[in-house]
């Protein structure tokens, strides 16, 4: 009965996301060591470059200043080259599992949940990859929309199957 909730739960997850890869593979607690390094270097890169900073994110709001547009369109651009390259390529994990992308098909629910999230993310001045960074930047009052953001995913893992999908 385990296994075949964990098979239902797997499948529903394929349908919302774009990449879907759980590994069963087991790692000591140390494992993650190197996640955090990256992380902490990510930060480092986020607050260096602005990216964490209220007032870029309020410039590309008015639509003042190219700096984030220049930034997200980068990112964009070596996702779908990097999403290319590990479909062409049939590319593997380090630990030589496989990467399976999974088509998505439009859902009106992400033009709401898009919205939302714009608007939480002018309101704030903060979306969900920065905000650590600029609560380490000494920013505390960022803990609020950390919170709002936990909140908000609780909330909606609470309602999702009321959703239409």
């Amino acid at each position: 009965m385990e296994n075949n909730n964990t098979t239902q739960d797997f499948d529903q997850r394929a349908l919302d996301a774009m990449c879907v890869n759980e590994s069963r593979l087991e790692h000591k607690w140390y494992h993650n060591i190197k996640y955090m390094i990256v992380g902490i270097l990510f930060g480092i890169l986020f607050v260096k470059a602005e990216i964490v900073s209220w007032f870029r994110i309020q410039e590309m709001f008015r639509l003042q200043s190219f700096h984030m547009y220049g930034i997200i369109g980068s990112a964009v651009i070596v996702g779908v080259i990097s999403v290319w390259i590990i479909k062409k390529f049939k590319i593997k994990t380090i630990y030589g599992e496989d990467i399976v992308i999974h088509d998505k098909q439009f859902n009106k629910g992400n033009i709401y949940g898009g919205l939302l999230f714009g608007f939480g993310w002018v309101i704030t001045g903060a979306c969900p990859g920065p905000l650590f960074a600029q609560i380490g930047t000494g920013a505390i009052v960022i803990i609020v929309t950390l919170l709002s953001a936990i909140a908000g995913t609780w909330f909606y893992g609470l309602i999702r199957a009321k959703l239409p999908h």
